[in-house]
């Protein structure tokens, strides 16, 4: 394999990525770099886990060394689809933009704009963005795309999926037309195509050979289960033992209830899931990449918003608890093991009604392995289990103090009128912050007529 210096990554550029053990390139890098470096527009199509985002991250660096952006005007740009996504490409982007010095900074929603607005009035070289929330900083001209050099749009297929294309559409028609444009997808469908044609200018194309990503031994598993009570028991058991393992099911919901009753069973879980505050999820992502010795825990229950974007070392089990609705999904979740040449497993736990589902979105995924008939006690399971994890006592629910009970007024008994007489003599009134306020005014009283119902009125 060659080396990054091979195919023309700067020096120093070269020595970081040394420093963090990458010597020799993956073929996505090995395709795009040469092309990238060089300033092609490019279009690099290649699954989860196959090296994309250093491909595009040493480019992003390499060509904005040697000048210094203006405030608000930032010179490099990615577009990514979610905030877990977006926070991984900044960390990856962070020390080779240290190295270069340059700037580089993140803008999603979720969280407060104003740290944000803050880093781009200082000037920033590089923002790492989600769409919506670039858009609304565009609008409301904290930020101006019109000095931007390169423009990278990762995970493109995906942001199509959540309908982000019209915004990624007006992103990009902000940009520069001379600027270099780097597209990475897994898919070239969902109108990523005609994205390429308006926006790539003599765009070379590199696709990974799904058989050249260094995918490590990803093993298949297809278990079904009698019942719902079966499965519940199952999952338990799958989620015991002592690596690490994502849990993904179908809703907020269930990904919620589902950490909180491994956590009660003496599993430490944490969930990721869309209802999470920003703060939430880094702190739980925090928790699932840290060693169980300093506080972490080895479960990490998601939704589907997990299945892009998070990379943590070490998960050597997926497990479907929910049989995913369509095979990228299936993938994109999958992706979370057997990264970067680790071994890892994948289990899909299907009830017998879910049997034809399942086997459609296999053969959909390219996906060949047979269902199992199990329980959590077959021998099967316990051999996935490995090693179990000591069991942790939950921490105790802190206990709710009940509020004091309010004293009734000393003329709360008092019949209404005696309370109007005593409030006769009073006119002004003090409200809630003690300062007087002025008298109600009086209620007007209602005079009854008397004329007869049903009389018609003078007009």
């Amino acid at each position: 394999m060659p080396s990054f210096l091979d195919l023309g990554v700067p020096a120093p550029l070269a020595a970081v990525l040394a420093g963090d053990g990458k010597t020799e390139a993956f073929p996505i890098q090995q395709g795009t770099l040469p092309d990238s470096l060089a300033g092609r527009d490019l279009l690099g199509r290649g699954r989860t886990g196959s090296g994309k985002t250093l491909a595009f991250s040493i480019p992003l660096v390499a060509r904005l060394t040697g000048a210094t952006s203006r405030p608000q005007h930032p010179r490099g740009l990615v577009l990514a689809p979610t905030r877990e996504l977006a926070t991984q490409i900044a960390a990856t982007i962070a020390p080779l933009a240290k190295a270069a010095g340059l700037r580089v900074t993140t803008v999603f929603g979720g969280v407060s704009q104003r740290p944000q607005e803050e880093a781009l009035r200082r000037g920033v070289d590089i923002v790492v963005a989600c769409p919506g929330r670039l858009e609304d900083l565009m609008k409301q001209g904290v930020v101006r795309l019109d000095e931007v050099r390169i423009t990278v749009l990762d995970e493109a297929d995906h942001m199509a999926d959540l309908g982000f294309l019209p915004g990624v559409t007006r992103i990009l028609a902000a940009t520069p037309q001379g600027g270099q444009r780097l597209l990475f997808s897994a898919t070239l469908d969902n109108g990523i195509d005609v994205l390429a044609r308006r926006f790539l200018s003599n765009a070379v194309s590199h696709e990974v050979d799904e058989a050249s990503v260094p995918v490590g031994e990803m093993t298949h598993r297809v278990l079904e289960v009698a019942d719902a009570d079966a499965k519940k028991t199952l999952v338990s058991a799958l989620a015991s033992g002592s690596g690490r393992r994502i849990l993904f099911t179908r809703t907020k919901h269930q990904a919620k209830k589902l950490a909180k009753v491994l956590t009660t069973a003496g599993i430490p879980a944490v969930d990721l899931h869309g209802n999470l505050g920003q703060n939430a999820r880094e702190r739980n992502l925090a928790a699932f990449s840290a060693d169980p010795a300093d506080g972490g825990v080895r479960v990490l229950v998601a939704t589907d918003v997990a299945a892009r974007g998070v990379h943590v070392d070490d998960v050597d089990l997926v497990v479907h608890v929910d049989p995913p609705a369509e095979h990228k999904a299936y993938l994109h979740r999958s992706g979370r093991t057997a990264r970067a040449g680790a071994a890892g497993t994948v289990v899909t736990v299907l009830l017998p009604e879910q049997r034809r589902d399942v086997k459609d979105l296999l053969r959909k995924a390219q996906i060949s392995a047979g269902i199992e008939q199990v329980s959590a006690a077959s021998p099967a399971v316990i051999e996935l289990i490995g090693e179990k994890a000591a069991y942790v006592k939950p921490a105790p629910k802190p206990v709710q103090q009940q509020p004091a009970k309010k004293k009734p007024a000393a003329n709360a008994g008092a019949p209404r009128q005696n309370q109007q007489r005593q409030g006769q003599g009073s006119p002004h009134r003090a409200n809630a912050s003690g300062d007087v306020a002025a008298p109600a005014p009086a209620r007007r009283r209602r005079r009854r007529s008397s004329r007869p119902q049903g009389t018609p009125t003078a007009r």
